[in-house]
């Protein structure tokens, strides 16, 4: 979400939207939280995977479709390559939920949301092999945090480790990682400009539903008639997760200094832990929470610009003391 930005960043398609961007912070923490009920509403519905990533991509629609109209009366259409171009993140954007929820099946909710987590060293790594990006010493030195992380989340250490497989749960926290990383490199093209940050996602989310629908049916995973009250859940985290939190990261991230960007970004896989113990009862093991906490510190040391912080504090410190 950066880069080429041809129009001021407060300005946005609707005047209910520039109220939301002049408190960039409270709108990145407020997205940050619903996404991070997302997990907890699927555990909630009790569906398949498949199931789950089609009806939360179509129940998200009306409100992404919504901003989207008022985005395009305002600012005009997407051209025709950033639809293709959405489009195609989208089939990432279904790998990455069907993984996901799979995830959450295997190791729980809290920890397959933590491992997702992951896709800010993936996309590092990604960039260096496939386009000779060379990562930053932070990434290289988060990394064998990052793994070391991963192997006690997975339990191989551990026999009290919590899931039902959590091995298999790591690999596919993994694939996520992997398939969110393909879509996160694929929507930036297309989401430079920050005027429109819901037209892409529309389109996205609208092949998510599509290309999740057709490997539902193919597997035998997806049930096209949920019953109630799964369909009300799946309804929730729709509204929530799909569409609502992610307008509102859109509209506050661009808008905020690269550090609280990360900090805010971190907040919510832990909270999805926090909220999973205490509304599902998840249990990770000691050993796990120590995983837990190295792949978020890993995540933090690749993502967190200290020497930034500390120069901002200064600067603080300076303007706050007594003038003689």
């Amino acid at each position: 979400m950066s880069g080429g930005i041809d129009s001021p960043v407060g300005e946005t398609a609707h005047p209910l939207l520039d109220r939301i961007a002049a408190r960039p912070q409270l709108a990145a923490l407020a997205g940050a939280m619903f996404i991070a009920f997302s997990g907890i509403f699927y555990r909630f519905s009790e569906v398949s995977p498949e199931t789950a990533t089609v009806f939360r991509s179509l129940y998200g629609l009306p409100v992404l479709g919504a901003v989207a109209w008022l985005e395009r009366r305002r600012f005009g259409g997407l051209p025709g390559s950033s639809i293709r171009l959405a489009a195609l993140a989208g089939v990432f954007f279904a790998a990455d939920l069907l993984s996901w929820h799979h995830a959450i099946e295997f190791v729980g909710a809290g920890l397959a949301t933590v491992l997702g987590n992951l896709q800010v060293v993936v996309v590092a790594l990604v960039a260096w092999v496939l386009l000779r990006e060379q990562p930053a010493r932070t990434t290289l030195f988060a990394l064998p945090v990052v793994v070391a992380g991963v192997v006690l989340i997975s339990g191989i250490l551990d026999r009290d480790a919590y899931g039902k497989d959590p091995l298999l749960g790591v690999g596919l926290g993994i694939l996520t990682a992997l398939a969110y990383s393909g879509y996160l490199m694929i929507i930036r093209l297309v989401g430079r400009d920050l005027r429109r940050p819901a037209g892409p996602v529309f389109v996205s989310t609208a092949a998510t539903a599509v290309a999740a629908a057709a490997y539902g049916a193919i597997a035998g995973g997806l049930d096209p008639l949920p019953a109630w009250p799964s369909h009300g859940w799946l309804i929730l985290v729709g509204v929530t997760s799909q569409s609502v939190g992610y307008v509102l990261i859109s509209i506050g991230l661009p808008r905020l200094p690269s550090a609280v960007t990360s900090i805010i970004l971190l907040a919510q896989p832990v909270a999805t832990v926090v909220l999973a113990r205490v509304l599902l009862a998840e249990t990770p093991s000691a050993t796990q929470i120590v995983g837990v906490g190295l792949v978020v510190g890993g995540i933090a040391i690749a993502t967190v610009p200290v020497s930034r912080l500390r120069d901002a504090s200064r600067r603080r410190l300076i303007r706050g003391a007594p003038q003689r």
